[in-house]
């Protein structure tokens, strides 16, 4: 018969006094307990005691009164919380569970990492000594196999209040090879999310720059900060990269960057920064900035910071409420690209926006009031090229919708706008322009839906007759020099991406959507449109499928399979059917493995800056080749040049204690500050001293 014995706190020997008052005691169950020698209490068969947050299992306990001190015979589980366990097979301990030696000892912490010893030593509730100790994240198995990988110590002390592990002439095992000697090593415990300390560092081969290997240090600044330092140094190259947060009440803010000395560029500093931050203002502002800054052309794509060829720094004050949206902002730009001139290119840009919507009750519908204010300089005071523009232009439309008994909608909208222009270095215009428009529009949906066994079927045919008439000069189209026909504007009385035009005369947009919802998940949607004009508009492009009186005709669909095939597209086709403009995308997940796919068409333009078309692909997937392998492959082609543009390989092997990462990626780009290059990363990460990311799924198990 199994006993709950309180022994213990009858005859006060698990009582600590404090000033003559019990403040605590432990609790100790057994299936037998006797008294020996009139001295000792002894406990055996299932015993268990427990004291604040520690559990002991054992298979007898043997209390001296005298002497204050536990004498456990093993198996022994001690447990101190959710995120220590400690297995001996004998110890002595003191009444609290707290201090004392526990012999042929191993301890677990939160689940991952497993430290064997010799002895543990535990001091003041606080310290777990080890001696003659190894410690791995690895399985072990008891077929004498040596673990993956393994940190052997003369003592690794725990630190259970800073979360610690610090280890004394530690050596670094793979297999039962050793291959790194450290005498003092300061690594955090599986618990500790937070700790300065070296992060897993990573080789890196590339053809300009050669091997080098990158060592990262995070330092906590607290718990709202951080400074990551990460050295690289190759043969080419000495580089200090660096990573900066720090999270606010209301905000944070993140900077990254590098500064370099290599042999690309003898002699130079070479340094970027990028920085992004956002924050919460009274009444509902936010205000976001982002910094992007490079010392020269190649710096970026040399080092793999990043592949963006315009680069920009920008402030703005933004508020979006349900019917009011405010927004300023304050941006400059400077292109990276060949052949680009910094000097004669719109690099300073000012933004500001208002809209308002009412909702008058003696008339109905919706009223709509906006303002925009815009202003981009140039460096160059040459004249023409050297062109600035500030423009303010003002809107006020008014739009209601009628649903008749036939299910026939009719949504009606009129409205005017005005915009002022001042021209500055182009003496073909003059310094002051202003405009003024009047338009209205009526659009007709006959929205019908059909109802079948295992789907649903919906038929939208859509007709939009407006009118537009605007007044004034003509002033420089800088703005909307790229205008995309597509779904979202078929329906729309200018076309236009910027107010510094608009469209004018009369205008007809005919089109159709067509939606197939299936029971079991499955989608397909499809739309078709086309635009006529009265008079045509050369203001838009000759790949924007707009000009002359007909538009392009607009064809558009998605795919959507319950069995994880996602497919869209979207093409413009011009009178003789011939394509002008088309994007395909796909994406495809099965169980092991995923596959996306993209294909662009753009024909020639030299408005929009293309002399040449433009036809590309790329592929990108993953296999899980196993349970702890997985592979990667990414390919882009340019098949207007009939060569390839990027090619990338990579091989991940992820199990309950190590890290790999093996890459290799090519870019054939060329041009006068860029050269082909090629990169091999190399990375290992020995997983048990962070928090838990849930890589249960790639634990090992033993053989029978």
């Amino acid at each position: 018969m199994r006993i709950l014995a309180w022994a213990f706190m009858i005859c006060g020997l698990f009582v600590v006094p404090n000033m003559g008052v019990a403040q605590s005691a432990a609790t100790l169950i057994a299936d037998r307990l006797f008294i020996e020698n009139d001295r000792a209490l002894v406990a055996t068969g299932n015993v268990e005691a427990f004291f604040g947050t520690a559990k002991l299992k054992a298979k007898t306990i043997r209390f001296d009164r005298i002497s204050g001190e536990l004498k456990i015979e093993g198996p022994i589980t001690l447990e101190d919380g959710d995120d220590i366990s400690i297995m001996a097979s004998a110890a002595e301990l003191d009444r609290k569970l707290q201090s004392g030696i526990l012999t042929g000892a191993r301890m677990v912490l939160n689940q991952q990492l497993k430290l064997s010893a010799t002895t543990i030593s535990r001091r003041e509730a606080r310290y777990n000594e080890l001696y003659e100790a190894s410690a791995t994240s690895c399985n072990t198995c008891n077929n004498g196999e040596a673990p993956l990988w393994q940190i052997r110590a003369k003592r690794v002390t725990h630190d259970q209040v800073e979360n610690q592990l610090y280890f004394e002439q530690a050596r670094l095992l793979i297999r039962d090879i050793p291959v790194l000697y450290i005498p003092r090593l300061r690594l955090p415990d599986p618990s500790m999310k937070r700790a300065s300390g070296f992060l897993i560092p990573s080789l890196k081969t590339t053809s300009q720059l050669g091997t080098g290997i990158k060592v990262p240090y995070f330092i906590a600044m607290g718990p709202h900060r951080d400074v990551t330092l990460t050295p690289y140094v190759s043969v080419r190259t000495q580089t200090l990269e660096f990573r900066y947060r720090q999270a606010y009440r209301k905000g944070e803010i993140e900077l990254n960057g590098a500064v370099t000395r290599d042999d690309e560029r003898s002699g130079k500093v070479r340094a970027y920064l990028f920085g992004t931050g956002q924050f919460e203002l009274p009444h509902d502002y936010k205000l976001d900035f982002g910094i992007e800054s490079a010392s020269d052309d190649s710096y970026l794509t040399e080092y793999g910071y990043s592949s963006k060829d315009r680069l920009s720094n920008k402030i703005g004050i933004s508020r979006a409420q349900r019917d009011q949206y405010v927004n300023g902002s304050v941006l400059n730009f400077k292109s990276l690209r060949d052949g680009e001139v910094n000097a004669t290119l719109p690099t300073l840009v000012i933004d500001g926006a208002f809209e308002r919507r009412y909702f008058p009750q003696y008339a109905g519908g919706e009223l709509r009031l906006g303002m925009n204010a815009h202003g981009h300089y140039r460096a160059s005071d040459a004249d023409i090229i050297g062109r600035d523009i500030n423009r303010l232009n003002g809107d006020v439309d008014w739009l209601k919708s009628y649903m008749l008994t036939n299910g026939l909608v009719i949504s009606a909208q009129t409205g005017a706008g005005f915009d002022v222009f001042n021209i500055a270095q182009d003496s073909t215009f003059a310094t002051t322009q202003s405009n003024a428009t009047a338009r209205t529009g009526l659009t007709f949906r006959f929205p019908m839906t059909r109802q079948k066994q295992n789907a649903a079927e919906h038929l939208e045919p859509i007709l939009q007759l407006g009118w537009a008439q605007k007044t004034g000069a003509l002033v420089p189209n800088e703005e909307s020099t790229r205008t995309e026909f597509d779904e979202g504007n078929l329906i729309s009385l200018s076309r236009f991406t910027q107010a510094d035009r608009r469209e004018n005369g009369g205008v007809a947009a005919l089109g159709v959507n067509w939606t197939r919802q299936h029971i079991d998940g499955g989608r397909m949607a499809f739309s078709l449109g086309q635009v006529f004009r009265s008079t045509t508009d050369t203001d838009f492009t000759r790949s924007s499928g707009l000009t002359g009186t007909t538009s392009d005709l607009l064809l558009a669909g998605q795919l959507q399979y319950p069995g994880g095939l996602d497919l869209s597209f979207r093409s413009l086709l011009d009178q003789k059917f011939d394509f002008t403009k088309t994007e395909l995308r796909a994406n495809w997940r099965l169980d092991r493995a995923s596959i996306g796919g993209h294909y662009l068409w753009l024909t020639n333009d030299t408005a929009e800056n293309r002399p040449d078309d433009i036809s590309e692909f790329n592929i990108a997937g993953t296999f899980d080749v196993s349970r702890h392998w997985t592979a990667r492959a990414d390919w882009r082609f340019d098949t207007a040049d009939d060569r390839s543009a990027t090619a990338g390989l990579g091989f991940t092997y992820n199990n309950e204690c190590v890290s790999v990462d093996l890459s290799v990626d090519r870019s054939y780009t060329a041009s006068t500050s860029i050269e082909p290059s090629t990169n091999l990363g190399f990375t290992v990460g020995l997983r048990g001293f962070s928090a838990r990311t849930g890589t249960k799924r790639y634990e090992r198990t033993c053989r029978k």
